[in-house]
């Protein structure tokens, strides 16, 4: 019972430290008005109902939801590369690996190359669009109208190759013999893939979903790099770039504490009706 107790202990003890103790000082912080420099003060709901009145608020809200559509393009182009990548070929496996080497790369060194890559004087991406199609690029990182695509452009880059490997693994976990039948039955590849293929990934739709959202909702590394001061317009801001600014650049402790735990509403509610609705599409075998 006792060498129980002490292997137990240090995860315990570290979810308490690091997880618990922080969880429920953000919530009292949601309530008070503290800079760090001067004992905390209660102003009961204050920081909601400024919340409510923050333009910058919605902004960074809106801009987390626009980057949401990166998952269904994602996961088009991951099920695209892993139908691709379940053939026995000589060399197939130095492909995947290939594919899978930006997710395992440090978001940092990624977001630096991107911001080099998308610069609208001497970016690749522009100078290909100069050399195939004879006109200039736009400005990705300096017009509104083209920051939130190009975070969407780089998540397709940078996060393809782990969804590639899940549908991969769920196809080569499908058995034959659905195949077989169907092609008794007369069936076309189109509609084996449409009918015994896509029904069959489904628990890979809904946790490639689920965590998709999650964290498009939590992201903020590259938007930090990318996008100067949330960017033009402050159309490169996601919420928890909002957060950020609030708590560390204007010592806001007590607001971005608020703005975290509605963000953490948030996320749970699109997760519990996620699975809630699951049941009607997931299949279970």
């Amino acid at each position: 019972m006792m060498w129980s107790l002490l292997f137990v202990t240090p995860p315990v003890l570290g979810f308490l430290i690091f997880g618990l103790a922080p969880l429920l000082t953000s919530f009292g912080l949601s309530f008070m008005s503290w800079d760090m420099l001067t004992p905390a003060e209660f102003i009961g709901l204050d920081n909601f109902s400024k919340m409510l009145d923050d333009e910058k608020f919605y902004k960074s809200l809106f801009n987390t939801l626009v980057l949401l559509v990166g998952i269904p393009l994602g996961m088009i182009c991951a099920l695209t590369l892993a139908v691709m990548m379940n053939r026995s070929l000589k060399g197939i496996s130095i492909f995947r690996t290939i594919y899978y080497i930006p997710v395992i790369s440090p978001i940092m060194a990624l977001s630096l190359l991107w911001q080099w890559m998308l610069n609208y004087d001497y970016g690749i991406i522009n100078e290909f669009i100069w050399k195939i199609f004879g006109v200039q690029g736009p400005n990705w990182l300096g017009d509104p109208n083209w920051v939130k695509p190009s975070f969407i452009l780089m998540g397709l880059w940078s996060g393809v190759g782990g969804t590639m490997v899940l549908y991969l693994a769920g196809l080569q976990a499908i058995s034959s013999t659905y195949y077989e039948a169907a092609e008794v039955d007369g069936a076309t590849r189109w509609h084996q893939f449409k009918h015994i293929t896509l029904p069959l990934l489904s628990p890979i739709h809904f946790f490639v979903v689920v965590m998709g959202v999650i964290g498009t909702f939590q992201s903020f590394s590259q938007m930090y790099i990318m996008a100067v001061d949330g960017g033009p317009e402050y159309s490169g801001a996601t919420i928890v770039f909002y957060i950020f600014q609030e708590a560390f650049r204007y010592f806001n402790m007590g607001y971005a504490s608020s703005v975290a735990w509605v963000l953490g509403i948030i996320i749970f509610i699109v997760t519990l009706i996620q699975f809630r609705f699951s049941k009607r599409w997931v299949y279970q075998d």
